[in-house]
């Protein structure tokens, strides 16, 4: 559903004065404590700001919209006052504030306006949305995730270059910070994360692959998976003489 958005935002060159919305790109608290999402609307100064809360692996859904000329915002279903509300500083710098914030919370929330300014060259008023904001809720009261760290197939070993797949589960949130390290040291080239899934216990779940040369995995080098999710950390070593 992220392309969708994407798809949007592309605006022709040629258009002049099309509005940026722009938001931060991430944010983190802890469990029980109040965030503040801030969106800047651009060059849009009579228009509302909407906004949309989209788990990994999920469709976006409608939060609210509010109007700096009303008392209250107008919500989604599912979304209600005083988990959630929204304020203006000015006409084009909006808030979604979500209070006692918990780790379902933790989502991409997307600012959305309309912009009137290009009806010229576009014949149609344009949907402009923002990057999107990570919100990482931290519980100290939740589970680590699961890791598991699988070794190179039968057929890889006889190829130059082996993959390994570290498996996590049971997240508590749609995302985490996955790193690599190969005797102690990071290593970027060769990895590759897939995006979270849903469990059917409405955990998560993702895989993150490391390609390197099998030279590298026949030396019996520590190769370690480190899973950063909901401020819990889990490392997962391996190592050629480890495995059957």
């Amino acid at each position: 559903m992220l392309i969708i958005f994407i798809i949007f935002i592309i605006i022709p060159s040629c258009v002049s004065g099309v509005t940026v919305v722009t938001q931060p790109s991430e944010l983190t608290v802890n469990k029980g404590n109040k965030v503040t999402i801030n969106c800047n609307l651009g060059s849009v100064t009579n228009s509302a700001a909407r906004w949309y809360k989209q788990i990994s692996g999920g469709v976006p859904q409608y939060v609210l919209r509010f109007y700096h000329g009303d008392s209250s915002p107008s919500y989604g279903s599912g979304f209600s006052a005083p988990k959630f509300t929204s304020t203006s500083s000015s006409n084009s710098d909006y808030s979604l504030i979500i209070n006692n914030v918990d780790v379902r919370d933790s989502a991409v929330y997307y600012c959305k306006t309309w912009d009137y300014s290009a009806k010229e060259y576009l014949k149609s008023i344009t949907v402009v949305f923002g990057q999107g904001t990570k919100l990482i809720v931290t519980d100290s009261g939740v589970s680590p995730p699961v890791v598991k760290i699988l070794p190179p197939s039968s057929e890889d070993v006889s190829s130059s270059k082996v993959t390994l797949v570290c498996l996590i589960n049971d997240m508590s949130v749609g995302f985490a910070d996955v790193s690599w390290f190969v005797n102690g040291n990071s290593v970027t080239d060769g990895v590759f994360t897939g995006s979270a899934e849903q469990q059917p216990n409405e955990k998560f779940k993702l895989s993150s692959y490391l390609t390197i040369e099998r030279s590298e995995w026949e030396k019996d080098k520590d190769l370690t998976c480190k899973v950063t999710a909901a401020g819990k950390i889990t490392n997962t070593k391996i190592k050629k003489s480890q495995c059957n």
